[in-house]
């Protein structure tokens, strides 16, 4: 079932493919962070191209085709007729019949938790069942049990960072962080984790309020949400990486951060270190920002402790 012609003609440019131009009933996100149809990126795949239709930039092997949740949905508000044509098993690749969560496990927040607590088997349900945006309205609304959940669906690998982004999580986690309280912390944690994919950290770093509301968040952390902050996989690149490049707030907040977590774990200090933040806190010691140059000190103390 298509979308009917008359539909298409007033369709935005951004519900269209960049391959067909048609309008989109099963949108999938690439590595380069664009949006095709399935069908038709499949074909350019099969072809054997190995960049990306839009920018021209090379792909991973084999790359993953990640469903955009949050463009269908959009689309199917919009035309019930393109809903309808999105094939119920697109995503599943692996045959057999998917278990589906239980509508008890589904009917609360905490329900939800358990499953993304339970595995990459549950965590997949979550992402799959549709009801991720359930998790997003509570956590948006300050809710740390829905915001625990998502953290842990972040941190079932960057095909699922990337659904998440594009299933508006950052919006959710930054109104999170910045209205404080139990789910501030682990708001700030699933953002670090969503930041970890090189597709997400323009769309996290573009985001009006994402930013600081992550740094300052970071720095408000109890020593349970350090720890869960060193379970994330690159995360002290990613710090590293703002204390070398960021706006003078986040550079601050960042080297304590770094700090923080550094001064309990002696591997994600090695780790600093190799990514070169020793020589970054020499160079920032010297700063005109009084509070960057002490951080730095703070930091490079930590690290000459190996």
């Amino acid at each position: 079932m298509e979308v009917s012609p008359e539909q298409g003609s007033t369709w935005p440019d951004d519900f269209r493919c960049p391959i067909s131009l048609e309008v989109m009933t099963d949108p999938v996100i690439l590595p380069s962070g664009h949006t095709f149809e399935r069908r038709s990126i499949q074909r350019w795949l099969d072809g054997g191209h190995l960049t990306c239709p839009v920018t021209n930039l090379p792909l991973p092997p084999s790359p993953p085709l990640i469903p955009n949740h949050a463009l269908r949905r959009l689309i199917a508000a919009v035309s019930p007729v393109a809903a309808a044509a999105v094939p119920t098993a697109a995503a599943g690749g692996g045959g057999g019949e998917r278990r589906e969560p239980s509508a008890a496990a589904i009917s609360s927040v905490y329900g939800l938790l358990r499953l993304a607590r339970s595995g990459p088997e549950g965590r997949r349900q979550v992402m799959e069942s549709g009801d991720v945006g359930v998790l997003l309205r509570h956590a948006a609304g300050g809710d740390e049990v829905a915001a625990r959940a998502l953290l842990h669906l972040s941190l079932d690998g960057d095909d699922a960072r990337v659904g998440l982004v594009a299933d508006g999580a950052v919006d959710a986690l930054s109104a999170a962080v910045s209205s404080g309280g139990a789910a501030a912390a682990v708001a700030a944690t699933a953002l670090t984790s969503l930041a970890t994919v090189d597709v997400n950290k323009c769309t996290i770093g573009a985001h009006p309020s994402a930013v600081p509301a992550l740094v300052l968040g970071l720095f408000a952390k109890s020593r349970e949400g350090r720890h869960e902050l060193s379970r994330i996989p690159r995360v002290v690149a990613v710090l590293v990486g703002v204390a070398g490049s960021g706006n003078a707030r986040a550079i601050e907040q960042a080297l304590v951060v770094l700090n923080l977590i550094c001064g309990e774990s002696s591997q994600l200090a090695r780790e600093a270190i190799k990514l070169g933040a020793f020589h970054l806190c020499e160079a920032l010691v010297n700063d005109d920002n009084c509070k960057i140059a002490k951080n730095a000190v703070e930091l490079a103390r930590t690290l000459e402790k190996l």
